[in-house]
């Protein structure tokens, strides 16, 4: 340890700690897909992951919205289904009604339908046979949306 001038204990033990520790931190990240080769693996299934997931998720989704939103006999007589931007209403049997989902007070997702479309947020209820106001501070009736019944489903027309 004399034998090399201006080296001292606490740089020998720091650079054999260095030494030390680089090898298991190399030895981590190859584990976690780390290195060139793992890195560049990594990428490109990730690439073709997130070109999949858009295409499958679209391919899914849109043979979903031609089928229809949801088959009529889900929707009960006198009441209702809320659906992610839209509320279907049955008010009497085979005759079915669409509606936006978005309460015209303040913008929040009605909550629950029976009789009545009701938001929460404010207390605001709407008809179901033709979204007007019926309770509530909301200004204006739900936007009504042409729907049709094919198949047993229904679609936004």
């Amino acid at each position: 340890m004399d034998a090399v001038p201006g080296l001292s204990r606490r740089h020998a033990l720091g650079g054999l700690a260095a030494g030390l520790t680089l090898p298991v931190l190399a030895a981590c990240s190859s584990d976690d897909g780390g290195g060139d080769s793992g890195s560049s693996a990594d990428s490109t299934p990730t690439q073709s992951s997130d070109a999949a997931s858009p295409a499958e998720s679209g391919s899914a989704s849109t043979p979903a919205e031609p089928e229809g939103l949801v088959a009529a006999a889900d929707v009960p007589v006198g009441s209702g289904v809320i659906l992610d931007s839209v509320v279907v209403t049955q008010p009497t049997k085979g005759d079915f009604k669409a509606f936006s989902a978005t309460c015209t007070h303040e913008g929040c997702k009605v909550s629950s339908i029976d009789t009545e479309i009701h938001c929460r947020c404010h207390g605001s209820s709407y008809s179901i046979t033709d979204g007007s106001v019926q309770g509530g501070p909301a200004p204006s009736p739900l936007p009504e949306e042409a729907v049709a019944v094919s198949g047993g489903q229904i679609t936004l027309s």
